[in-house]
């Protein structure tokens, strides 16, 4: 047919339809990659002398990939790792945050386990997502929080564990143990059972928390020194201590007892503090009383002792002076203050009559306060 010869089909020469010219290209057109590398190799050519494919050329390229592989040593530890540099899979040196450099892999390779920052675990709890309150919320976990005393009580304990690698066992960290959290959590866990088991309810619950804490610390750290670790426990806090739900408000009732008797113990001691000082001044003033009355005593006896001694002592230069002296002066002390009616009985008392009403002759005298004489009316 005549539109074969067209070289384009009965609608003219070229990639045209019926409807005119044919479909054009949208957006720019891709490069050609054969182009890229043709024109890669002609620069080439033009900077090594003599070719590419010539001595100096192979030389330079090998320099240039020496150069690259030489380069690709050096690398960047960032300020919560520590760099593990392994020559052939065994640990060489630790290098400190920075930048350093290593023989190029597969001489020496490089591990950046994360070394200084501390790393926390929670037992007995965990956190969850709460959508309704667009944060976490903390969930218990009764098969790890649950435990045995001593006393053959139960305790609700949830507790964290603060630990990091040591700086001098990165070395151990990775190579000696598999799941190092895990290894901690499990460690952690038995080391709580252990301590809580060796103790009593009552101080777990109320004063001994951080002798609890030091325990679990300390055994902690020993069974992961001997598991060869390489990981030092910062820190143990327990966060809550209770017993279980189904006993707890029994148990308030119980410590609002405890705390009411030492309520009133604090008190009965506040009052003995007050009173028995008192009753011991009370006393002491008593006993020094006594003791001036024993001194004021024994004055008086002897001052006494020595006025008879010397009374006696006169009386025996001359006794019927003496005699008659000590005589009127006890008649003068005794009759001194008595009232007296003096009969001679002489010839002109032959009117007396042997009852005479005496008290009733005499003037009444107002009574005296004074000590009375112990003689009659005479």
């Amino acid at each position: 047919m005549p539109w074969k010869n067209q070289g384009g089909g009965p609608w003219g020469s070229g990639p045209k339809g019926p409807w005119g010219t044919g479909p054009q290209p949208v957006g720019p057109r891709p490069p050609d990659l054969e182009d890229l590398l043709r024109r890669g190799q002609d620069r080439l050519q033009q900077i090594m002398p003599g070719g590419y494919f010539s001595g100096i050329g192979i030389t330079l390229i090998l320099l240039l990939i020496i150069a690259f592989w030489l380069l690709s040593g050096f690398f960047r530890v960032q300020s919560e790792e520590l760099g593990v540099v392994l020559r052939f899979g065994k640990h060489v040196r630790t290098v400190q945050p920075g930048l350093n450099y290593h023989l190029p892999y597969p001489i020496e390779t490089v591990l950046l386990p994360k070394a200084l920052r501390v790393s926390t675990i929670s037992i007995g709890m965990t956190l969850i997502e709460d959508p309704a309150r667009r944060g976490r919320s903390i969930r218990d976990v009764p098969e790890e929080s649950l435990m045995l005393t001593g006393d053959e009580n139960i305790v609700d304990v949830d507790f964290t564990v603060l630990w990091r690698i040591k700086p001098d066992g990165v070395g151990d960290f990775l190579f000696n143990i598999q799941n190092p959290e895990g290894t901690v959590k499990a460690v952690a866990e038995s080391a709580m059972r252990e301590v809580i088991g060796r103790s009593n309810i009552q101080p777990i619950l109320t004063g001994a928390r951080n002798v609890t804490e030091q325990g679990v610390q300390e055994l902690m750290q020993r069974t992961l020194d001997s598991y060869g670790s390489g990981i030092l426990i910062t820190q143990v806090q327990m966060q809550k201590v209770d017993p279980p739900a189904q006993v707890i408000d029994a148990f308030r009732d119980v410590q609002a007892a405890r705390a009411d008797l030492e309520r009133l113990q604090n008190e009965a001691q506040t009052y003995a503090n007050q009173v028995v000082p008192q009753a011991r001044g009370r006393a002491s003033q008593i006993l020094q009383a006594a003791e001036g009355y024993k001194e004021q005593a024994v004055a008086e006896a002897k001052g006494q002792s020595a006025r008879f001694l010397n009374v006696y002592e006169e009386y025996k230069k001359a006794p019927d002076v003496t005699r008659e002296r000590i005589y009127l002066e006890t008649m003068e002390r005794v009759l001194g203050g008595s009232e007296k009616l003096v009969y001679d009985g002489g010839p002109s008392g032959q009117g007396v009559v042997p009852y005479l009403p005496l008290g009733e002759l005499s003037p009444k005298r107002a009574p005296t306060t004074g000590p009375q004489s112990s003689g009659g009316n005479r």
